[in-house]
């Protein structure tokens, strides 16, 4: 680049975005590749710009626009697509619903190259349609060419991001509690389950109330999973006492859990097993009494498809205290994060 008095310019094309900012706008006054005239010197000035750099080539660098073209390319995302380069930057835009992915360890590795910065969604975020996912660029208005062949390396043969749409599901729904079967309370689990399953591509095929008889919760999900349900909440006796039944009515059914309990509160006792394909959710009496539980955070994975790992539960620790706002702003909070 040559950096010349912003006098000495007119005729002369800019090899950078040059930006302003006034009364709430932040964005490009003068855009790469514009032919500098007369009547722009004092807008120029005015903005403090004495110099303006023009480019000269020069073999081994490469462009803020070109890098950013170019670290768009080694990382695509299905679902989704790249807006820019604007003042340097490509900027990645869902255009579906889903949960976005992110493999924290190669980002990780791409950050660590010297002018290169790629910022993220948190990984399992939910996503709609028109959601920012990602921006890139470099810092430096060029770089050494190295840098990015390095960081294409990095990314062949492995996914950088992924938006994982949802999948429909058939739901089936056990609610246990002696004192619900017998008409004695009103139940609140239904109404909450239906209330959260609006927000996914689901079908409710049935709910059924039974009595704390083990027999009845095992039938009662055997018959939900005979008429097709991919998907199955079991709520009410979640708890450590001897008469709930539930955790031993799932491992009676054999399905194999791969957690009860998670390091998470709401939802600190939220159970999660498989059987074959069928999601089983053993959902504890806090979806009740809060908005937001563990089981929001781990609903964008189940109707991702992903299975569920015991690592992944392990990493609900790490933001796993809910901070128990007044107005809920999940997923826009330190909660769920893993």
């Amino acid at each position: 680049m040559k950096k010349i008095r912003v006098e000495d310019a007119v005729g002369l094309t800019l090899c950078h975005d040059i930006t302003a900012m006034r009364d709430g706008f932040k964005g490009p006054a003068f855009k790469r590749g514009h032919v500098i005239q007369e009547e722009d010197i004092p807008a120029l000035l005015d903005i403090g710009k004495k110099t303006v750099f023009i480019w000269e080539e020069n073999a081994g660098e490469i462009h803020e626009e070109d890098a950013a073209l170019r670290m768009a390319a080694m990382a695509p995302v299905e679902g989704a697509h790249y807006e820019g380069p604007s003042e340097g930057k490509v900027t990645l835009i869902a255009d579906k619903r889903g949960m976005f992915r992110v493999d924290r360890e190669l980002l990780k590795k791409l950050n660590s190259i010297g002018d290169l910065t790629i910022l993220t969604l948190p990984d399992h975020y939910p996503v709609e349609p028109g959601a920012r996912l990602a921006a890139m660029r470099i810092i430096p208005l060029v770089c050494d060419e190295k840098q990015i062949i390095m960081a294409e390396e990095l990314c062949k043969g492995r996914k950088l991001m992924e938006l994982r749409p949802y999948k429909e599901k058939k739901v089936g729904i056990v609610i246990t509690g002696s004192e619900v079967y017998t008409g004695r309370i009103k139940d609140k689990f239904e109404g909450v389950l239906r209330a959260k399953m609006d927000k996914y591509p689901s079908e409710i095929i049935g709910v059924t109330f039974c009595d704390d008889d083990l027999d009845m919760i095992v039938n009662a999900a055997k018959a939900h999973i005979e008429n097709g349900a991919d998907l199955l909440f079991m709520t009410g006796g979640m708890s450590v006492d001897p008469d709930d039944l539930t955790p031993t009515a799932i491992r009676q059914l054999g399905a194999g859990i791969i957690s009860y309990g998670v390091p998470a509160q709401p939802g600190n006792m939220t159970l999660i097993a498989y059987l074959d394909n069928v999601t089983i959710m053993g959902v504890p009496g806090a979806s009740i009494s809060r908005p937001t539980t563990v089981f929001d955070a781990l609903m964008p994975q189940v109707f991702a498809g992903d299975p569920l790992t015991k690592e992944d539960l392990i990493n609900l620790g790490d933001g796993g205290a809910c901070q128990m706002c007044k107005v809920c702003h999940f997923p826009n909070c330190t909660f769920g994060k893993y």
